[in-house]
This record gives C-alpha cells, structure tokens and sequence, in this order.
C-alpha cells in the first residue's frame, strides 16, 4: 500500500497552504465543549447535556408522517436531482402554510428550497452584502460572527442586556444603523429562547423603513433577514410576530429563514427554504444552485405533504411542544429554587425555542481544591467536572464579558436527567467559597 505523507519540513518551507478566509476562520466553539464531554463521560461520569441545539430521536422523534411519506418517495425512486431552487409543490405547500399561520401572502418566485436554514442564512450573506459592507446583529446571536468573516463583511455587534431579554430595541440599533447593509435577527432566539415582543419589533420595522426612506436612489438598500426558524416553538402567552405581518411595506426589504429542523425534530432531514423579494431570491437561486446546497428530492415531496397536512401538524406539536415546555419549566424551577435559597444564579422565564438563558454569578468564587473561577470558562469547567452539567457559555455567541451567562438546551434530555442533575449541581455550589 502507498502511504502519503508531507513531512513537516516542506510545511515550515512553504508559504501559507489555506486561504487567508480559512486560516482565520474560527471553529465551532460548541464542538470544542463536546470534546470535553466525551472525556468526562469516558471516566464513567454522568453528564446531563445541554448543550447541543438539537434532538435526540429517543426524546423527540420526527413526525410518523413526515417519516412514512419520506420512505413512501424513495421506494418511488424520488431519488434524483431535485430542481435547484426546490420542488414546485414544496414551495407551494411553504407559501400555503404561511398564509394560513402567519397571514403572509407571497408568490412562487419569492420562494427558495435550501438543504436546511444554514445555507439559507450563507446566501442571504453572498447576495446582498458586499465585502467590507456593515452587518448589524444583536449579540448574544448565533453565527453571525462567523458569516460576517466568510463574506467579508464589517460586523457590527449589537450588545443586548439581560433588562431586554437579550434582544436588541430601536434604541439599542438606532445608532448604528445608519448606511448598514443587512440587519440580521432571529426570534425566537438561538442561544437565549426569547422572542420580540410587537412593539418592541415594530420599533425595529420603523427603524428599517425610515432608514431606507432616508437613502437616496442611488444608494443601496438596508435589507432584514430574519431567521425564525424557532417560530413554531413558543410557550405560554409568547405570540410570534414577523416584520412583514407588523409593517407589509417591509416586504421588498424582508429575507425569511426558515425550515423543519426545529419546529419538527428534523436536523438532519435537511429541508429549508428562504421567502424574501423575488428579485433577491433569484439570484439567490443561482448562488445555492452553484453551491449545489439542495434538500433531497424525497424529504421534499414529504415535507411538503407534512405542511399541508394541518391534522398532522397540530397533534405533532401538541405533544412535542408539551414535551420541550416540561423541561425549560423544570429547568427554570429548578434554577429559581437554587436562587431562592442564597446561591449567586438566576435564570428568565423561557419563551421559545428550546433553550433557557441561565447565569451562574460564580466568579470570584473558590473550588474545593483551591482553585479560583475567573471566566465563564473556568464556570463551564468546574460545573462539567462536578456536577456533570454541560452548558454553553455566552461568548460561543458572540458575548465578550464574563458575565456568567450560559445557555442550556433540552432537546436530547429527559426529565430524569434533569431531576437527577439539581442536587449534583446544588452539591457543587455548595462546595465553593
């Protein structure tokens, strides 16, 4: 067998072998604190993580009937190239279902079928914003960091405070907004499960029209993506509002993004889909079509069969939103019991999404063995280690201070993991001076 090696030498004498994007490029820091994990759990540990923004089957399985009609295409041969800016009946089932949850009406050429909402969100990114171009985007958000870098674009970091559930207001944007290019939000939002409230969002469509009103012709437009991939996962009284819903001027600036990865436990069925001006879509269409960033052909005709299916659609929720609901309210109480009785954290009542913002005010502080908590780092660690809870810290979204904020993530445990975890964790406080 020929093995293939490059001696470290010729790598010294070389010039750098990556591009200058790559080379930069950070690493998924979430990935970083599941390495940690596998080391914990192989010395025998248990470890309740939440960390993960996903789903574990045995928790919170697809729906039957999205999976059912996914076999029923392939044993049809439904295995081909799909068209490269999705299947017309997907789209049509997209645009029929937003009529009829979000009151949004638009037509076929406003719709573009992606491989899941990443690659939506990346050619958002490649379509309208140009190198060294201003992006806008409240922080704590995930992964806007990182698409600013790989487009070249000057990100704008938008700090949000605790006091407004971490999102950004009119005020907060106000005075950076001017001669933006992208606005990027998400509601309900990824790490902290808060969601706009309608003025608050409405503040937000004001500010974007009246910037854009303030451009002349021969300026280029302010545009608003907004991820709501979440939008379907909303608790108690939280109600989902959307730019164009509030303001339907807002359309010709608004991009969507969307798809069933969270509202269906299907992150890997890899269907998404972006709603936005026709104009924009199109040349949308040919960067994903290049990319060649598809959703299967199969997955397509079954989600598209799943979304017109209303039935199906309410009774799936019922039972997943109950589920996801549980354990952000055991996960709350928990944290607001450890409160009550002295310990320095806290939490805000979830909202949406499947995650609970959470801060452990633990710098400062001793552990058993001497050593003192510095950083949200030294936080993360020291809970991995003696509680078994794996979180992720703020500063994997874009957070610079240490401020002991973090954010929890319930879809692949159960409320037995849960249960189990509080009086680890309530020991490991307790052990520190």
């Amino acid at each position: 067998m020929l093995k293939i090696e490059v001696s470290n030498s010729t790598r010294e004498t070389q010039g750098r072998r990556v591009s200058m994007m790559a080379d930069a490029l950070i690493g998924s820091e979430i990935l970083k604190i599941a390495a940690d994990i596998r080391a914990i759990t192989a010395e025998g540990k248990s470890v309740c993580n939440l960390t993960v923004g996903d789903f574990s089957p045995s928790e919170f399985r697809i729906p039957r009937f999205l999976e059912e009609n996914i076999r029923e295409a392939l044993q049809r041969g439904e295995t081909n190239y799909p068209p490269s800016d999705g299947m017309p009946v997907l789209k049509k089932s997209i645009l029929g279902f937003y009529e009829r949850r979000l009151n949004l009406h638009y037509s076929l050429d406003s719709v573009l079928v992606t491989g899941g909402s990443r690659p939506g969100i990346y050619a958002t990114y490649q379509t309208v914003v140009d190198r060294d171009d201003r992006v806008v985007y409240p922080v704590p958000s995930w992964n806007n960091n990182h698409y600013c870098h790989l487009s070249g674009a000057q990100g704008v970091p938008v700090v949000c405070a605790s006091d407004d559930a971490f999102l950004p207001t009119r005020t907060t944007l106000e005075r950076v907004i001017k001669n933006a290019r992208l606005l990027a939000l998400n509601s309900p939002l990824n790490p902290t499960g808060t969601a706009f409230t309608r003025d608050a969002l409405l503040g937000i469509c004001d500010l974007v029209l009246e910037e854009n009103a303030r451009r002349s012709r021969a300026d280029r437009p302010l545009y608003l993506m907004y991820d709501q991939v979440y939008w379907m996962l909303t608790f108690g009284g939280t109600e989902h509002y959307t730019p164009v819903g509030l303001r339907p001027e807002l359309a010709e600036y608004t991009i969507f993004v969307d798809g069933i990865s969270k509202p269906f436990a299907a992150t890997g069925v890899r269907v998404g889909w972006v709603v936005g001006p026709p104009d924009i879509i199109q040349k949308m269409s040919g960067f994903i079509g290049h990319v060649g960033a598809w959703a299967p052909r199969a997955e397509q005709v079954a989600v598209a069969k799943l979304l017109s299916a209303t039935d199906h659609v309410n009774g799936y929720h019922k039972e997943m939103k109950a589920g996801i609901q549980a354990r952000l309210n055991a996960l709350y109480a928990g944290m607001t019991a450890l409160r009550r009785e002295g310990f320095p954290v806290d939490a805000i009542t979830p909202m949406g999404a499947i995650y609970l913002t959470a801060r452990f005010a633990l710098t400062g502080k001793r552990t058993p063995d001497g050593s003192l908590l510095q950083t949200n780092e030294d936080v993360r660690m020291y809970l991995l280690s003696a509680a078994g809870l794996a979180i992720v810290p703020f500063q994997a979204f874009g957070m610079k201070e240490d401020s002991g904020w973090f954010r929890l993530s319930v879809g692949t445990v159960s409320l037995k993991e849960l249960d189990e975890m509080f009086p680890r964790l309530r020991a490991a406080l307790s052990a520190l001076t």
